[in-house]
């Protein structure tokens, strides 16, 4: 197979070298016949650490929906995901040399009509402990809760399950060798999610002074989907007429996105970037949310690295670009660290050792 060589700066460190890759691997020793790649900027390939491949609006979507999904991911420099939960069955994904390596959590597990239609494995509270068991058993080491969701007896956001259950499908989930996330807008379901020892926190919205400190002091991880938040406004405008008071807390929520996510950050919890694409108009979008993080305050290199070497290593992959790990990486023509909006025009895609221009 004939060597590729690659120069430039490699981050996270920025040492300029010469990278060759060798049948889908990296080497620093040059190889014979090596010929050339890219020049430029070397960064670990980027992780989106929540999205949810073969999902749609209505549901599972079909493998070519999927498919495109997942090239759209790719060629926007996304190379490693983590499904944040899906009604399709994705493990063919992971067959496939030329789409992204996923990592999949199983299906959402909700409370029944208490979610989006079609989504979820939808279970009482008796019945959620056999659910957590069997999306452990179908995922990759993760389990997906969704934590909150509109209660429309009650008008606005309340837990899924009672404090106890999640913290007894916490427990169950890590005895199966599984973390757990969980979706989570509100406040209240999250102090005994993380009182139980949960192990990320999805969107976050919800979450106070008290909780953050808690949070980095156990290792909690957050993907705040900074860029979806977008869509609080409207979900509280088409509520207003029927559920005034869930409208005034998706509001509230809204308004102090910021101050809750930098409040996080500067209590030591660990971001990562997650873009939450579920439909076809929302894959391949993570350098957007690279660059929402940025615009909140998190400064670049925090918000590149969640998104890159310090994402990879919290999902159990490779930090970095050493002797002998899988060529996965993005070339970019500029320095992200000094303008991360060149994360939107890659120069070179590498996934396996294979350049995708």
């Amino acid at each position: 197979m004939t060597a590729l060589r690659f120069s430039g700066p490699v981050l996270p460190d920025g040492e300029v070298r010469d990278l060759y890759v060798l049948d889908g691997r990296v080497t620093y020793e040059r190889p014979s016949g090596a010929e050339t790649g890219a020049s430029g900027w070397i960064v670990p390939g980027l992780v989106d650490a929540h999205c949810h491949i073969g999902l749609g609006p209505d549901g599972a979507v079909d493998e070519e929906t999927a498919e495109a999904q997942a090239l759209a991911d790719r060629d926007a420099g996304a190379l490693l995901l983590r499904d944040a939960g899906s009604a399709a069955d994705t493990r063919w994904v992971q067959t496939r040399e030329d789409l992204p390596r996923l990592i999949r959590a199983g299906r959402h597990i909700g409370r029944t009509k208490r979610y989006m239609r079609n989504y979820a494995d939808e279970v009482e509270p008796e019945g959620l402990v056999e659910a957590v068991e069997r999306q452990a058993r179908s995922g990759d080491g993760w389990v997906k809760l969704v934590g909150d969701w509109i209660d429309r007896a009650e008008g606005d956001l309340k837990p899924s399950f009672p404090a106890e259950s999640f913290a007894e499908a916490i427990k169950v989930a890590h005895d199966n060798d599984a973390r757990v996330t969980a979706h989570c807008f509100g406040h209240e379901v999250l102090p005994g999610l993380i009182e139980a020892g949960i192990d990320c926190i999805e969107h976050g919205t919800g979450l106070t002074p008290d909780l953050v400190e808690a949070m980095a002091e156990q290792g909690t991880a957050l993907v705040p989907t900074v860029a979806q938040l977008e869509i609080f406004p409207g979900l509280a405008a088409a509520a207003e007429p029927k559920f005034p008071t869930y409208a005034a807390t998706m509001e509230d929520l809204y308004a102090r996105r910021r101050e809750t996510i930098m409040s996080a950050y500067e209590a030591g919890v660990a971001l990562y970037a997650g873009s939450d694409g579920a439909g076809d108009q929302l894959h391949g979008v993570l350098p957007t949310e690279v660059l929402a993080m940025h615009e909140l305050g998190l400064p670049a290199d925090v918000v590149l690295g969640a998104a890159s070497w310090r994402g990879r290593e919290w999902l159990g992959w490779n930090p970095g670009l050493a002797e002998g790990d899988p060529a996965d990486f993005v070339v970019y023509d500029t320095n992200p660290l000094e303008d991360l909006t060149v994360l939107g025009r890659p120069a070179a895609v590498v996934l396996r050792g294979k350049v995708y221009a």
